[in-house]
């Protein structure tokens, strides 16, 4: 009966946003975590856009993804702009109300004690909901990225959990009070936190281990103009070896396996791997998006990163955070990435500067401390 009980009160739902995203793996990295401190945890994960408004969902993801692509700057004009915020209020509590009737739903199927959301618009839906019932479950909202955007903001969130001194700050000028916002990180998965044997590492991949290594990033889809970044690399003099992930792009992948024969760099092409985490360990820079998991992992590895054009929004904020704080540079002439690529490596002095600054910043554990928060406050 104790047992029953204690089940009973270890209901969490996770809710986050599209199936290959950030969110997602942030969600993922929390699940895990809330598992290995508590195997008896029920826990359930869901998309929440997708579950309330499957239709909508698609024609947003399809509208952003046309926006960021064709016209970024309407992106930035958009992007927790407040007179853009409080003109489409209307239409945000309008799609929390309609959502309650699917929420019911899944409230009255697994009845969770604890809520929590890595993405601003499940989380404002269920803070709707929550208040809407007068009902006093946990709800937690995690952020992704380095900079809160206005949207986060919903009355019945018990916790904020963010990744930096500079977020929480910023949502305290936002109106949040302060003991509302945790500074835990952006959840990863637990690899990234275990420390590896370098050398050991670089042997089993077949690199050398008294050359630099480059890693070039253009997340799951292959995206920026890796292309043009791996053409200016391969003109620097200094030796070194190069690392490209391509993720999803065939064409990318194409062009990049005739690229070898152009060069006597090694160059390694991956599509999609499983370890990310021993390729970060072993690199010496990366050249990336700077996503807020992408940006998360690289922090806890102490990897100095190389910013190509980032697009307005979220990629901009973290940029401004990570270059102000000494983790990276950031280049928006392609033409200009090998040049610069070639200075940092011939200075180890700001390299390591960098590796330590990023040390500094990352927080390892995020997962697990987000975990030891929900579990202590389920019971």
């Amino acid at each position: 009966m104790i047992s029953h009980e204690i089940s009973k009160l270890r209901r969490i739902l996770l809710m986050y946003i599209t199936k290959v995203s950030g969110h997602r793996a942030a969600t993922l990295a929390i699940e895990k975590a809330l598992s290995k401190l508590d195997p008896t945890v029920e826990i359930m994960s869901i998309n929440g856009f997708g579950y309330t408004y499957p239709t909508l969902e698609k024609v947003v993801n399809k509208a952003y993804m046309g926006i960021i692509k064709r016209t970024p700057k309407v992106w930035d004009y958009l992007y927790d702009n407040p007179n853009v915020v409080k003109k489409i209020d209307s239409i945000k509590r309008f799609l929390h109300k309609t959502s309650h009737n699917k929420l019911d739903e899944l409230f009255h199927k697994f009845s969770p004690d604890t809520v929590v959301c890595t993405q601003a618009f499940p989380c404002g839906m269920v803070a709707d909901y929550k208040r809407a019932n007068r009902l006093n479950f946990l709800l937690l909202g995690v952020l992704t990225d380095y900079a809160p955007h206005s949207f986060w903001l919903n009355e019945g969130v018990d916790y904020y959990i963010v990744p930096s001194e500079e977020s929480r700050d910023r949502f305290v000028i936002k109106g949040i009070q302060p003991e509302a916002i945790k500074v835990l990180g952006i959840p990863i998965q637990s690899s990234f936190a275990k420390p590896l044997n370098k050398k050991a590492v670089i042997q089993r991949l077949g690199f050398q281990e008294d050359l630099p290594v480059v890693l070039i990033m253009g997340g799951g889809q292959g995206l920026g103009p890796i292309k043009d970044v791996v053409k200016s690399l391969i003109k620097i003099k200094k030796n070194f070896q190069m690392i490209v992930l391509a993720g999803t792009n065939k064409r990318l992948v194409r062009w990049l396996r005739k690229v070898p024969k152009k060069t006597n760099k090694k160059i390694v092409v991956f599509e999609y791997v499983e370890n990310v985490d021993e390729l970060m360990e072993i690199s010496t820079l990366i050249i990336t998006k700077p996503g807020g998991m992408t940006t998360s992992e690289c922090l806890v590895k102490g990897l100095p990163m190389v910013i190509i054009n980032p697009l307005p929004g979220q990629e901009m904020r973290n940029t401004d955070f990570l270059l102000k704080r000494g983790i990276a540079i950031r280049v928006d002439r392609t033409n200009d990435i090998g040049e610069e690529i070639e200075l940092l490596m011939n200075s180890p002095e700001r390299l390591a500067s960098m590796r330590k600054a990023a040390f500094a910043n990352g927080h390892p554990y995020a997962a697990l401390d987000i975990a030891k928060l929900i579990l202590h406050h389920s019971v």
